[in-house]
Order: C-alpha cells, then structure tokens, then sequence
C-alpha cells in the first residue's frame, strides 16, 4: 500500500526482493519534486489523468504468493489532493488499500475505451480493466487486473415528463441570463432539448432580422404546429416587423414591395393592413415610431416580436416566454390570495418577495389593536367618515357637534383640528365630497335639515331644508363635486347643487340610504321595502337591482362599484354583485338588529370587511371568508359605525354609543398584549 500525502508527489517506483525475517518494508518518504511519471513494468494497467487527487496503477507479478515479489508503482501528480492517508502494510495476502473510490462515467453509467465525464474527467481501460479518475478532490479510482470494477455503477435514470420540464424551464431562465455554457452543460448532461433545432434556427434569424430565412423556418415548423392558421398569423407578423423596419431605414421602395408582395396576398387582418399602408406617410422615424408606438428597430421590438410568435408555438417545440418566472409569480399571488392577514400594496416583481420562504403576513401587522380613543364627544357617537385622501377622519355624534380630525401622517395619530356645531337633532350621516372640500351633515329619522360645511374654513356655505315635513336622513354625492342627492324615509328625494337648490326630485321614494354610480347619471337607493333600486335622473327611468328579505338599514359600494355591501336588519351582512344582481356572501358573527350600522370595505384592493355589532365588537372579515378574522373588543355599548382609512390600510375607526371614537392599528410594539381576537382556524 502507498502512503501519500496532500502534496504532489514526484514519481518513484519501489521493488521489494524477497522477504527478510517477515519484516516489513521501511516506510517511504514524501518528496517534493516536479511531477514526472514513472515507467511502468509490462502489464501494468493504464493510469487516467483525473481532475483532482492521485490514480495508481499497480500489477502483483506473483499474486499467489503471500508477499509480492515486485510492486511497481505510477504515481501521477496532480494538484489539490486532498490528503487521504494510505499507509503500507505489507502483511497477509495482498496488501489492503485505503482508497476512497468513485465512479465517474457520465449519467452514472461506465465507459469503455476512453470517455470524457460532463465534468471533463477522462477513464480508460487496458485490457478490460476498468480504470477511473477522481472527481472530487482527494478521491480515486483503482483497478486490478482481475477486471472487475471498483464501486457500483448506477444505471442512468430515465427522467419523468416533469423533471424534463423543470429541466427546460431552468435551461430557459438561465439562458435569459447569459449563463449560454452551463445551460449547455445542464442540457449535455440531463439527455434534455431546451427547445427543437428548427425552433433555435427560428430565434436566432429574428433576433438578427434575416426575415427570409426566418420565413422558411416557418415552412420547417409547420409540420410540429397544431394550428395550421397559426402560420398565417406568424407570417403576418414577421412581414410587419419587416414592412416597419425598412420605413424606419427609409427603403420606402421595399417597404412597399412588402406591403402589397407580401402582406396584402396573405389575405389576413386588412383593416391592420390599411392602417400600415398609412405609415408610408412618415415623413422621419420618429414620427413612425410615434404613430405606431413602435420601440423601433432593434433588440427589444424583435424580443416582443418573438414573444407574440412564440405563443403560437408549443411548448415541446419552445417555451413561453420567461415562463419560469411566471410561474413563480403566479405561485405568489395564489400565496398573497391566501393569506388572511396580507393588507400591503401588491407587487408582481418578484424581486420584492422571497422565493425560499412561504408568504405569511403576522397578524400584528394587521390594524385590530386599539391605537387611540377619542373621548372628545360627551354623547352617543352615531357616524365616522375618512376623507378621501385619508387626512382626516369625520365624527358625528348625539351630542349636535361634527369634529373634523387630523391624521398624522407619521405617526397615524389624530388630533383634534375644529368642532362643527349647531346641528340640533344630531348627526347620524356624514359624507365627504370628491376633492374634500366640503361635508354635508345629515340628523335622525325627525330632522329635516342638512348642514353643507366648508371644511378648510370651517364656515357653513348651506342649511337647507324644503320642508318642515321632509326627513332628511341620507346623503350621497355626484362624482362631479357640484351636485349631491338626498333623502329620507317620509318619500321626500332631492337632487341639489351646492347651494341648497333644487334641481330634481323623485317622488314617493321612502329612502334609506343612497350613493352615486360613477356614470354621473344614476342613484342607487335603498327603500322600505326591502330592495336597492336605480334611479336615473336623466331619462326618469328606475330599476329593481337588489331584493332582501328583511329590510335594508344600511349599504355602500366598492370603488369600482361592482360590489354593494348590505347590513340587513337580523341578518348581518351580505355581500352583493350589483352587475350580476347575485348574493355573493352572507358573513357570519355580527349582531344585528334594527339598529342602523354602517359596514365598509378596506384595506389594499379592499380585500376586508369591517362592519360593527350590538354585541359591542368589531368583526373584520377577509372578502372571501364568511367567518371573521378578527373581533375587536374594546367598546362598551353597541358599535355604529366602522370607517376603514382608504390610503393607509393600517388604520381604522370605530364610533360607539359609549362616546369614544377607536382607532385601530397594527401592533405597537410584538409583547403588546392582544385585544384581537384570533379567528384564523
């Protein structure tokens, strides 16, 4: 056996005469010489260079007898050897040999003659023994010229259709970031065929804007298309990129020559066809560039252009483009869906999230502790209203007063910034208008006035009242800014401009509550016999849009109005589709009687629901989810009102008719003790 250390070794050869008393051999030095190699005895096995570490290759010239008579040695040097220690014996049969072996054919299987592994590591055979390299640093292979192999050799392993595809995938993402030789390499040596040669052909005379031969490329890849209208379309788009670019170069000639030799025989999309003869009338490349909105000649429109050709491709002939980054986009957006608690701003770059870890938001981020209470009012506090720029919050109360609030943009804190009073009844509706100047403030069921304020001034610009009979009790605003409907439950339905005057009514309209659609044109009202009705104010005409079964206290829309949602008396709340006319979702948890609660949408996307109880909480509901995520505890008496910030989608108020106005917010601090209560199971 040879001891070697972790240097390179020079070559030696070493031969033992016949054996003196038993005794073993000296031990032999380690020598730092330049590497040559020693000649070897005749039969000796060929010695394979490998990438790290040392081979040997030795012959026993007497392998019966108990010592061998001769032992040579090649020692071939190499570098970074790793040092594993073999140590000469010289006892019994044989001699024991401590090597640490590995095979090195490619795929696991073995080679015969001379191969070459993926890693550029070479074997060999001589006489049919099997002689291999190391692959690791500080491993080898030997053999014996008894012909048998050292180590086991795996067989190769025959990939599944989604390990191939996986393979492709992170082919395709590495070849999009210029790593070309590890992509040869990982498709080398997995069998694998990043996409079909035809379709290579095909990128390649795209990219370098040889349109013709790109164009016979389609004749190859007709036969592996499933579509045969599909190379139609390709075609066209090809003969367009080529009609462009000659404008762009000024080759009007040729451009034209594409037009009606090339395109206009296709036969296909001669509406697009006209509007691309206009352009022949771009007196300069930017003024194409523009009317087109066309980047122009060059790498990034012939990489759109092949992003459009290849989705008529399959994708065994060739992938989607950056198809593996979709897919994991798409896999953090089922993730964000599913969370109860995610209420940021989405991001689809992928670059804003971490790939290694699933996508949990905590709960402590979410606004269900209590920040502030606001113990300004000295009665039952009926209504709360964010400002659409979400500065400000709006309190009305049993006590006559409207207090207008400062949210601190830093801190999230409110403070006080001016009390509006003289409303004799109380308020119990608020409303901002679009850009925030005013606020119009609405009393109970036997209140027929309304108050328009001017809120940076703090003056009363309206008090109107058409009649002493009149309940006006809702109010909502014409996205104009200029106009604003209101009305009550005694039939009275007034449209009025900002001075209080009137400009339309509908009669015998017993309102509960009312908004605007965004057309400008119609009202939505809901009325005592249980439904939401469209009321356009133009043509006079009205629709049925919502029917309940129990009434209606209350309702409001989301953004896009696509979304109505309903606090129905002994019901809770229900969720609308106002396009389709359906009932989405009845959310469970909330007590509600034949008190006027007011829910609202919130957070980024308006993915929650809040709506206070008369049991003296706040539920919180994720829209998809009919059970709560969260109930905040806190207010002592029925909860009337929930208004959720509609720019900071941590923030939250609550109005109760225990007089305090709750802010809600995200964990001040992660050992602060929890007043939400945990709801996810």
């Amino acid at each position: 056996t040879a001891a070697l250390g972790e240097e390179t070794l020079a070559s030696a050869s070493f031969s033992s005469g016949s054996d003196t008393d038993g005794a073993s051999p000296p031990p032999r030095k380690k020598h730092r010489a330049s590497a040559a190699e020693g000649a070897g005895e005749p039969g000796a096995s060929t010695v394979a260079t490998g990438l790290s570490g040392v081979v040997l290759g030795f012959t026993t010239t007497s392998p019966h007898h108990q010592a061998p008579s001769a032992i040579h040695f090649n020692i071939t040097p190499v570098n970074n050897l790793s040092g594993n220690n073999m140590q000469s014996n010289g006892e019994g049969q044989g001699q024991d040999s401590e090597l640490s072996c590995l095979n090195s054919a490619q795929n696991g299987e073995s080679s015969s003659a001379v191969g070459t592994h993926s890693n550029g590591v070479l074997t060999s055979t001589n006489n049919g023994n099997s002689v291999g390299a190391g692959l690791g640093s500080g491993t080898c292979v030997a053999s014996t010229s008894s012909g048998s192999e050292v180590g086991s050799m795996k067989k190769k392993k025959r990939l599944s259709q989604s390990e191939e595809d996986v393979i492709r995938l992170i082919g395709q993402h590495l070849d999009g970031l210029g790593l070309n030789q590890t992509v040869d390499l990982l498709m080398q040596e997995s069998g694998c065929r990043l996409e079909h040669t035809s379709a290579t052909k095909f990128r390649n005379h795209v990219m370098e804007g040889e349109w013709d031969k790109a164009e016979n490329d389609l004749n190859e890849l007709r036969a592996l298309m499933h579509s045969p209208n599909a190379i139609v379309r390709m075609k066209f788009l090809l003969l367009q990129q080529k009609y462009l670019e000659y404008l762009e170069d000024g080759k009007v000639l040729e451009a034209l020559q594409v037009l009606r030799g090339e395109l206009t025989p296709l036969k296909y999309n001669t509406d697009r066809i006209h509007v691309l003869s206009g352009y022949l009338m771009c007196s300069h490349a930017e003024d194409l560039r523009a009317k087109t909105e066309w980047e122009g000649k060059g790498t990034n429109s012939r990489c759109r252009l092949l992003d459009k050709l290849q989705t008529y491709l399959p994708p065994s002939v060739m992938l989607p483009p950056r198809r593996l980054q979709t897919l994991l986009r798409q896999a953090v957006e089922l993730q964000r869906d599913r969370c109860l608690y995610h209420n940021t701003k989405l991001d689809s770059s992928l670059d804003s999230v971490t790939l290694l870890l699933d996508h949990v938001c905590s709960r402590k981020q979410f606004p269900c502790y209590t920040q502030q209470i606001l113990t300004e009012h000295c009665n039952e506090v009926w209504f709360c209203k964010f400002s659409n720029d979400g500065t400000k919050l709006a309190t009305g109360s049993k006590d006559t007063t409207v207090i207008i609030w400062q949210v601190d943009p830093e801190s999230h804190q409110l403070k006080l910034l001016r009390t509006l009073e003289g409303h004799a009844y109380g308020v119990s509706y608020l409303a901002w208008s679009p850009d925030d100047t005013y606020l119009i403030a609405c009393g109970p069921d036997d209140c027929s006035e309304l108050w328009l304020w001017n809120v940076p001034t703090g003056e009363l610009r309206t008090k109107m009242s058409q009649s002493h009979e009149d309940s006006l009790t809702s109010v909502a605003w014409n996205p104009d800014g200029k106009r604003f409907v209101t009305g009550g439950q005694r039939g009275q339905f007034y449209q009025c401009d900002l001075d209080g005057n009137l400009l339309d009514s509908w009669e015998g309209v017993r309102v509960q509550c009312l908004w605007c659609v965004g057309d400008g044109r119609t009202v939505l009202a809901s009325d005592t016999h249980q439904r939401i009705r469209g009321y356009n104010f133009e043509d006079l005409t009205d629709r049925n849009i919502v029917q309940e079964d129990h009434p209606i206290m209350s309702f409001t829309v989301s953004k896009n109005g696509r979304l109505a949602l309903l606090n129905v008396a002994t019901q809770g709340v229900h969720l609308w589709d106002l396009q389709d006319r359906v009932l989405v979702r009845k959310y469970q948890g909330v007590t509600q009687g034949f008190y006027t609660i007011h829910s609202c949408f919130g957070g980024h996307n308006e993915d929650f629901i809040a709506s206070g109880s008369e049991d003296h909480k706040v539920y919180i509901w994720h829209r998809r989810s009919e059970l709560p995520i969260a109930e905040l505890t806190g207010h002592t008496r029925t909860v009337n009102c929930v208004s959720w910030n509609p720019i900071i989608p941590g923030l939250m108020a609550s109005a109760s008719d225990d007089g305090t106005v709750r802010v809600w917010g995200p964990a001040p601090f992660l050992d602060t003790q929890e007043n939400c209560s945990n709801m996810d199971s």
